[in-house]
């Protein structure tokens, strides 16, 4: 099989073309937009099964030239197709407004007609590969996997060296090298002239013609448009592209009381800015300058009025800003908590501060009782990394309070410039955090205050007494800061002491529901939620608390009311898009898999439905497309968690799942096969049951420890996951017809599904439920084996 190196060689090139466009547009638009990537390529790969079915005889009897030629096809569509992209006059934020929807609507089409010709090409090779050894299945599987992870871990590398818009003209070397693996024939020589051709061309036409850049509503466009703004140091890596801006808009990220003035506290001083990907994480002190004489003026500065010189965690310290303003404050000790690495890098030196770049939950849960009066979350924590939506769910929470003396408090900030919702979703996150450490009357211990802009959430260990209560309300009073709750609020008695106007705005009716006076619409459904039971109007949204098993604290929004949400668009944060973007990604792969499925019915000569087993194969096929990206998918937030990092998370079971796959199907037979259903359902439900514990008993290891861990999690049960998709080609080869490419494409056609469906049902249900359903579709997978006619009895 003179085709096994140039196969590993475009599964690796494809595999890293696909992560490569994924990066681009998270760069130049969001990340939630590279979803429609994961679509365009599993698109490619069911439609290039379909045409093989189709067309096998005239693929077969053309295959060598196929192979000869297809490589310089390769390139030139991978190029064309990302030039055109880049060109691409797409802009999201128009997606939300009626009047500009329908051009950008067709922006989307025009992506998937520049994008998925490479894809079909790419899946066109390995289907022939697929058809050319029809009982070597196994084999060809195995070098299709393994290609596949060694391109994620390759062009993973290539991110610390190359800025994603530079990614792919280096990954079409590899597409150009399976040139020189033709056989000695008389192509041999024609192949290698016509990719170097193809490969000079490309390369040409994507250097010199790059044109990629941030998109104009970008955070970063702005202010690197300001007059004199200049970066002063870009950082590759792939966590993103961290860019260090020097321009007068910077400023600490910071809410100050409008009577800082009259307080004689400076304002904010002029920072950098750093930003990653485009999107702002964080302002950076200029060295030397950590001048934190506003922090008085601070939300951030109410605990310290409650505690004397407290031992501090801060979790996530900013560039030193939490530290430095903890200081000034009176903190008796401090413990700065920086797991983002960039941002730990800038980290000034200051005197009686310990830093720390371990997960916040890995030092809660080896902290001893006590060790900590109060545990502070930095005001763009959430913001600055992904994983980090873990520090702001009920399993923290309760972690937190372990940690907590007697008398000690947790500070969480929430932003509420365009939800004040969220403020809610975080009350009804601490309320499941204190009943599960076990505290009956979670309102007793909650106290939130606002500005304008911002809101602060303090959570006592103990009761707030009547003296801590009074003494909040004066710091709030003192700084024209509102108290939106406190254990015994009078909400009515507070209406006419109200400093920032918060109205109620109704997302059903899309209107400001104001009385005329001043309100605080946190304030009027904070009593309400504390009690676990939120009125009619914060039921518009979902304020289910967030959890370690479904951690996205931004995914408030009620997909049962979708007509409402629709007609919402223009009010909607970018952060809440997401989801809605899964559903229309989840449509268009509904109308892949029904081409895919369709077949059957439109050509049985071509599939030889005579002999195949078309029931079993429309059960089977589908289930393994569906459960091996479950259980994926599941795994990559179950580890987001345990290393508090997605970039290594998605590397390491991205390519482990890939490259274990792999060899597991290279040892694929009929005996191995019964064994390794067994070994998938027996771990799929150890997955299910154990995997939470052994990860919160271990999130506290060393990091190598802690991906060993997951090595040994993920190495049986993804060796076992890759025998029974080829182990089912193989039976689908017996045909001798179309059904194998046609088998092919089921599998593809039902991953399209796959990634969509498993976000959706990761962000309304947890993990747990992803892994759940990945039992049930391999169990059904293991019941629906398609024996041919003239197969021996299935495992």
């Amino acid at each position: 099989m003179t085709f096994l190196l140039p196969l590993l060689l475009v599964s690796l090139a494809s595999t890293g073309i696909e992560i490569a466009l994924t990066r681009y547009f998270a760069v130049a638009s969001w990340s939630e937009y590279g979803y429609w990537v994961i679509s365009i390529v599993m698109a490619g790969f069911a439609l290039s099964g379909v045409a093989t079915a189709l067309l096998r005889s005239w693929l077969e009897r053309h295959s060598v030239k196929l192979f000869a030629f297809l490589p310089g096809l390769l390139i030139l569509s991978a190029a064309l197709g990302y030039a055109a992209a880049i060109r691409n006059p797409f802009n999201p934020l128009q997606l939300q407004n009626p009047v500009t929807i329908a051009p950008q609507i067709l922006y989307i089409g025009l992506y998937y007609l520049e994008l998925l010709p490479f894809f079909f090409l790419t899946g066109l090779f390995i289907s022939l590969c697929f058809v050319s050894a029809p009982t070597r299945t196994t084999r060809v599987y195995a070098f299709d996997l393994c290609g596949a992870g060694l391109g994620a871990l390759i062009v993973l590398g290539l991110m610390a060296v190359l800025h994603p818009f530079k990614l792919i003209p280096a990954l079409l070397l590899p597409l150009a090298a399976m040139a020189f693996f033709v056989p000695r024939d008389a192509h041999r020589l024609g192949a290698i002239i016509t990719a170097g051709l193809c490969l000079i061309a490309g390369e040409t036409l994507l250097i010199a013609g790059d044109v990629a850049d941030y998109n104009q509503f970008k955070p970063i466009y702005a202010p690197l448009h300001t007059p004199n703004a200049r970066i002063r140091q870009q950082i590759l890596s792939p966590r993103g592209v961290y860019s260090l801006l020097d321009d007068f808009t910077e400023r600490v990220d910071t809410d100050l009381s409008n009577d800082s003035a009259m307080m004689h506290l400076p304002g904010p001083p002029r920072t950098l800015g750093l930003y990653r990907d485009g999107s702002r994480i964080a302002a950076i002190p200029r060295p030397g300058k950590l001048d934190v004489g506003y922090a008085p003026g601070t939300l951030a500065a109410a605990p310290y009025e409650l505690l004397s010189h407290p031992r501090v965690l801060a979790i996530g310290d900013e560039g030193g800003w939490a530290a430095a303003q903890a200081q000034a404050l009176g903190a008796g000790s401090i413990l700065a908590d920086e797991p983002e690495p960039v941002l730990r890098a800038a980290l000034q030196p200051q005197d009686s501060v310990t830093v720390s770049g371990e997960s916040p939950l890995a030092l809660v849960s080896d902290a001893p009782s006590g060790r900590f009066d109060l545990i502070e979350l930095s005001d763009n924590f959430l913001g600055a990394d992904p994983a980090d939506a873990t520090a702001f769910t009920s399993g923290a929470i309760a972690l937190y309070l372990h940690a907590l003396s007697d008398q000690g408090m947790v500070s969480i900030p929430v932003s509420i410039r365009d939800f004040p919702v969220y403020a809610l979703r975080m009350m009804a996150t601490i309320r499941a955090g204190l009943l599960q450490a076990g505290i009956a009357d979670p309102g007793a211990h909650v106290i939130v205050y606002r500005s304008a802009w911002n809101v602060r959430l303090l959570i006592a260990k103990s009761p707030f007494d009547s003296a801590r209560i009074k003494t909040l309300r004066k710091f709030c009073d003192d700084r024209s800061f509102d108290v939106s709750f406190f254990p015994g609020i009078d909400v009515a008695s507070l209406r006419d002491d109200i400093y920032n106007d918060l109205p109620a705005i109704s997302f059903s009716k899309g209107e400001v529901e104001s009385g005329g006076q001043a309100d605080d619409s946190i304030a009027d459904e904070a009593v309400a939620v504390m009690n676990g039971q939120p009125t009619d109007s914060a039921r518009e949204f979902d304020l289910r608390p967030a959890t370690l098993d479904r951690p996205m604290f931004f995914d408030i929004l009620r997909l049962d009311h979708l007509g409402t949400i629709l007609k919402r668009l223009e009010i909607l944060p970018q952060q809440e898009l997401g989801p809605l973007i899964n559903i229309a990604v989840l449509a268009q792969a509904f109308v892949v898999a029904l081409i895919v499925l369709l077949l059957p019915l439109a050509a049985p000569r071509r599939i030889g439905r005579a002999r195949a087993p078309i029931g079993r194969a429309l059960l089977y096929f589908p289930a393994l497309g569906l459960g091996y990206l479950f259980i994926e998918i599941a795994l990559i937030g179950e580890a987001s968690l345990y290393l508090d990092d997605v970039t290594t998370a998605f590397a390491l079971v991205l390519s482990g799942m890939l490259i274990f796959s792999g060899l597991g199907s290279m040892a694929a037979n009929r005996m191995r096969l019964r064994f390794a259903w067994l070994v998938i359902l027996a771990l799929l439900i150890l997955t299910l049951v154990a995997l939470p514990a052994i990860m919160l008993a271990t999130i506290g290891w060393p990091m190598p420890l802690r991906l060993l861990v997951l090595l040994i999690l993920l190495a049986p049960l993804s060796l076992a996951l890759g025998q029974p998709f080829p182990m089912g080609l193989g039976e689908a080869g017996k045909t001798g017809a179309g059904f194998l490419p046609w088998a092919w494409a089921l599998n593809g056609a039902f991953s399209v599904i796959a990634t969509p469906l498993a976000n959706l049902i990761a962000t309304e249900l947890g993990f747990r439920w992803l892994i759940l359903a990945a039992l049930l579709l391999y169990g059904v997978a293991w019941l629906s084996f398609p024996k041919t006619a003239d197969a021996q009895p299935a495992a």
